[in-house]
């Protein structure tokens, strides 16, 4: 499998460094474009470096933005994560119904028309929430 993109051959330089020297002890060189890099010359083998630098430098400063991002998301209380399947009154409506014992953890996914994790989420949070006898 051949990457498209260099930043997406290596996590980092350490890492794309590696897999350079790998190439050049299986007498591997790299073309981008029109050009041939052969990772065993020392053009190659810098050129190679200089393009696993950058690659990990943009990694890192995505990670940086989307982490800033998030912070100023969560500072104004905007970062809540998913939003619940179910509202409260059918999560209630859900609890009642199987209190009752009257029905199968399939027959309440089916009837409230959410899967069966959901509804064991359900109640797994109505167990951790409420107080025991």
């Amino acid at each position: 499998m051949v990457p498209k993109k260099l930043d997406r051959l290596a996590r980092s330089a350490p890492d794309a460094r590696a897999i350079g020297d790998s190439l050049a002890a299986r007498s591997v060189r790299l073309q981008l474009g029109t050009m041939i890099y052969d990772p065993t010359d020392p053009m190659g083998k810098m050129f190679f470096n200089i393009l696993a630098t950058f690659a990990e430098f943009e990694v890192d400063l995505l990670r940086m933005r989307t982490r800033e991002g998030m912070a100023i998301a969560h500072a104004k209380g905007r970062l809540e994560g998913r939003a619940p399947k179910l509202s409260p009154a059918r999560q209630a409506h859900l609890l009642k119904l199987h209190a009752a014992e009257e029905h199968t953890i399939a027959e309440l996914a089916e009837l409230f028309e959410v899967s069966r994790p959901t509804v064991y989420r359900v109640l797994e949070r109505h167990r951790t929430t409420t107080p025991s006898a």
